[in-house]
């Protein structure tokens, strides 16, 4: 019975749907002069706006908009307009103007049915199937009262509707537009150079690069150079900084001469053409060739630099990996392993430690990296639930820190498992054993190394979120996961030049219990810091 529920839920959602289009939509639809009386029933018109390079578009075209085309034949009257051609771009500016859609809710594909504008792939594939059903039952729908929208459906050589209605959207005192293909043939010699920061796979930026581009081609004189936000953070917190809004820096961004128009709600159209319109007499130069990054590049990285580190040596001091430090030691020791063995032992140790961890984040940094605009759309979301596990991590270290300092270490909480230490120690033990030693000692640094993930991994991850979701540290990423696994590493080399020089297991696993609560409460410190730097940002 729940099975049939489930499977009648999505009929009644669209009978609902069905009924209210009728009665609200479709039954009031205006009748235009541009309207062709249907033939042989019944017609609904569409219009659809999409991009090339939108995969979003693409599979509602494929697997929605052709299927209905055939399953409705002939009762579809389906326009399409690729939105890299200016007249189809300046069209869905009229279309979002007359539907008074907001700079912030624009997007693509987009869709006008009935009087209705579906955003976006999501909208369009709930909602489009059951607005034709319902229209279709009303006797089918006019084309919107969009001014231009006539000319623009009107077959053959289409003429640019700023030739038959003006500007889309004209300015008290404009110019004509520019429509030449060099800057110097313009009515202004003086070109209006721009700055333009994007992120990749920001679904944001491919919009405001559409306004950007349809501006273009009114006014060549506007000459934008383009850069990556994660590659130039300094230049562009520079050029915020010049005009007041440096708290509000993000992509996508543009600036010209003193001004800035910064997210998607202020780059669009209407207020790139007003801003051109003042540096028309005199242009606008280019202004960053001013920034010394010299003067910045150390500050502005300087406290992700600390973190990175930080986290690092706390997460090389994990009692965790120390306790099966102190461990190999006793066994070297038990081995009548001395002087230069130790060294090379320790070395190779140390090597097949420092590859194995790097492996790893590196992978993981390539994975976040991979998901592109999926991460861009989620990125909120991962920051936030990493936010979130710091913060717990950071609770459960304070704890520990308070449990190490009563004498309690073997009730801390965040420690390697007791199933994974036998495993690790049975690994030692073989490699004691082997008769390649000192190949067996760097295959068992990998080993136990990918081992000790489950403890020390608490650290590391987030930490390779937190460079993730810095641009002025995600532009130097592999730089990083290498400073922090030197530094990881750092008290395994001190360990081995003690042991070399006469330090026991037993003097060692001694600090270990007397540094191991200093050692939480820093590793407390660490995740609280990261903690606070991904909320910071999610913020801002």
């Amino acid at each position: 019975m729940p099975t049939i529920r489930r499977a009648l839920l999505p009929t009644a959602v669209c009978l609902l749907a069905l009924a209210a289009a009728f009665l609200f939509t479709c039954a009031s639809r205006p009748v235009q002069a541009q309207e062709t009386p249907p033939a042989d029933g019944p017609v609904v018109h569409i219009l659809y706006f999409y991009s090339l390079d939108c995969p979003h578009c693409r599979a509602v075209e494929e697997e929605l908009l052709q299927p209905l085309q055939a399953q409705y034949d002939g009762q579809i009257d389906l326009r399409m307009f690729e939105v890299s051609d200016p007249a189809n771009y300046e069209l869905l500016i009229r279309v979002e103007e007359y539907f008074d859609i907001a700079p912030e809710e624009r997007g693509l594909p987009t869709l006008v049915i009935a009087g209705q504008v579906l955003i976006g792939e999501e909208q369009i594939r709930q909602q489009l199937p059951c607005l034709i059903d319902s229209c279709l039952l009303a006797g089918g729908t006019a084309w919107p009262p969009i001014p231009g929208l006539e000319a623009a459906l009107t077959p053959g050589p289409t003429t640019p509707l700023t030739q038959t209605l003006g500007p889309a959207f004209p300015i008290a005192g404009s110019p004509a537009a520019c429509v030449t293909e060099t800057v110097s043939a313009c009515p202004t010699n003086a070109p209006i150079w721009a700055a333009y920061f994007y992120q990749v796979g920001c679904q944001e930026c491919s919009r405001a690069e559409y306004d950007i581009e349809y501006i273009r081609s009114r006014y060549p004189q506007l000459i934008v150079e383009e850069f990556n936000i994660y590659d130039d953070l300094p230049l562009a917190r520079w050029l915020a900084r010049r005009v007041g809004r440096e708290a509000e820096i993000h992509a996508p961004a543009l600036f010209i001469g003193d001004d800035a128009l910064v997210g998607e709600g202020e780059i669009t159209p209407q207020n790139l053409e007003a801003l051109l319109t003042e540096y028309l007499p005199t242009g606008a130069p280019q202004v960053w060739r001013d920034f010394d990054p010299s003067e910045a590049s150390v500050l502005e990285r300087l406290p992700g630099v600390l973190t990175v580190v930080l986290a690092g040596l706390v997460d090389g001091l994990n009692p965790c990996a120390f306790a099966t430090l102190v461990f190999l030691i006793a066994y070297l020791a038990a081995g009548e392993r001395k002087g230069r063995d130790v060294l090379l032992v320790g070395g190779l140790f140390t090597l097949g430690v420092f590859l194995a961890y790097l492996a790893v984040g590196l992978g993981f940094y390539r994975v976040l990296d991979l998901l592109g605009s999926l991460l861009t759309t989620l990125g909120r979301w991962v920051y936030a639930l990493t936010a979130l596990f710091c913060a717990v991590l950071a609770v459960l270290s304070f704890l520990d820190f308070l449990k190490a300092r009563r004498g309690q270490i073997e009730e801390m909480t965040l420690t390697l498992p007791a199933a994974i230490r036998r495993r690790v120690r049975a690994v030692i033990r073989q490699g004691q054993k082997a008769r390649a030693y000192f190949v067996a000692a760097f295959v068992t640094g990998l080993v136990i190394s990918l081992l000790e993930l489950a403890c020390t991994g608490q650290i590391y991850l987030p930490t390779i979120i937190y460079i993730a979701s810095q641009p002025a540290l995600r532009a130097l990423g592999v730089g990083y996961l290498l400073l922090y696994n030197l530094f990881f590493i750092a008290p395994l080399v001190v360990v081995f030049a003690l042991t070399y020089f006469g330090t026991t297991s037993f003097q060692l696993g001694q600090f270990l219990q007397r540094r191991t609560a200093a050692v939480k409460l820093g590793t407390a410190i660490v995740f609280l810091a990261l903690a606070l730097w991904l909320g910071i940002s999610l913020l801002g």
